[in-house]
């Protein structure tokens, strides 16, 4: 909801020359608190942790029109990013333990359909309650879908049998409690195929402009319903063939629809393509998030997603530093950054060809 609104909210403060850091400051606590998140999930439970990420951003919601600086502005992006350091791992963990394990893909297909349809929806929301009423309204709307989450998390079970009470002793993180490095064959192929995206993030926006499309918001629009749509059968498809299988085929249609955005110079084309690469991260998604399941230990669980979650984030970043660095405002270099992002997936696929453990049910 706050994401398209918040450029805009920053000029109105003096701070227009800090609009690159509304996403980075939110990405770095997020990637920072992963590995205390992932521990947390496996120690107090999946429902406390996913209260503190629902908690943060309730409070936040109230302290932007509070903190209406500069500096209290880009402090409370850092806060913010707790929440999403905290809430998704606890909650895919949570959907893990609940479903038997030959109906785990569809079950984390069915939560990254949920996930979609809120990233598709939010911004018009919030864009909506901006132009009829005012941001700072928005900021409270934000709270208050934010209570409602709450109020269904005080009412979910706990699937941790034996969980320990907190204490800050369990924020001491030891050498082995960083990452998990059983779930890192799904890790690095998430690595890879994100950094697609955080190069279209970057660059999409201003191709889109080059080929006289109007509607910038069109191509994510587009991907996102494409997405959205092929999570309903995708995710059975990693239960009933495989994840990795899976993974291979979504790697070619993914490269596939990077050489096409690339190539693309019309509006038609351009959405043809966005549509497939929506196809592609559909597929993706469920059957890496299973995988990563799969693969690791049920004791471990949370800290297994966090490590995915910390190698999505990672290659999203890098691969909006390395799109930013190479396009330079240019756009004729645009479709070099798609070709090199194709490049990244073709990494990820040879090394499915040649993964031999493949996690079959």
């Amino acid at each position: 909801m706050l994401i398209p609104e918040l450029p805009a909210y920053l000029s109105s403060l003096g701070g227009a020359e800090h609009k690159g850091l509304i996403i980075a400051l939110f990405t770095i606590t997020a990637g920072i608190s992963r590995p205390f998140s992932g521990k947390l999930t496996d120690t107090i439970g999946r429902v406390p942790v996913m209260a503190v990420g629902s908690i943060v951003c309730f409070v936040c919601g109230f302290l932007y029109p509070v903190l209406s600086s500069v500096a209290g502005f880009l402090f409370l992006r850092l806060l913010h990013g707790f929440s999403t350091g905290f809430k998704p791992t606890a909650t895919a963990a949570y959907v893990a333990d609940l479903v038997p394990v030959d109906r785990r893909g569809e079950a984390l297909g069915i939560h990254g359909l949920c996930f979609s349809t809120g990233m598709a929806l939010g911004p018009a929301i919030g864009s909506a309650i901006t132009l009829y009423y005012s941001i700072n309204i928005l900021f409270y709307c934000s709270s208050a879908f934010a209570l409602l989450s709450i109020l269904i998390i005080m009412n979910m079970k706990e699937t941790v049998n034996e969980k320990q009470a907190f204490k800050f002793g369990l924020l001491k993180m030891q050498r082995n409690e960083l990452v998990e490095w059983k779930v890192f064959p799904a890790a690095f192929v998430t690595f890879l195929s994100y950094m697609s995206y955080g190069a279209m993030l970057t660059v999409v926006p201003d191709w889109s402009e080059h080929l006289g499309i109007a509607n910038k918001g069109l191509f994510f629009m587009t991907f996102t319903i494409s997405s959205v749509l092929i999570r309903f059968v995708s995710g059975k498809a990693s239960d009933k063939y495989g994840r990795v299988r899976v993974l291979k085929i979504a790697s070619v249609v993914l490269i596939a629809s990077l050489v096409m955005i690339g190539k693309a110079e019309s509006m038609s084309a351009l959405l043809i393509a966005s549509t497939i690469y929506g196809i592609a991260t559909g597929i993706l998604s469920p059957a890496y998030n299973a995988w990563t399941i799969d693969l690791s230990h049920p004791e471990r669980r949370g800290m297994a997603v966090a490590t995915m979650y910390i190698a999505l984030e990672a290659g999203i970043g890098l691969g909006a530093f390395l799109a930013g660095w190479f396009y330079q405002d240019l756009p004729g270099r645009i479709p070099m950054v798609f070709y090199a992002s194709a490049g990244f997936v073709v990494l990820s696929l040879i090394y499915l060809l040649f993964y031999k453990k493949e996690a079959e049910l």
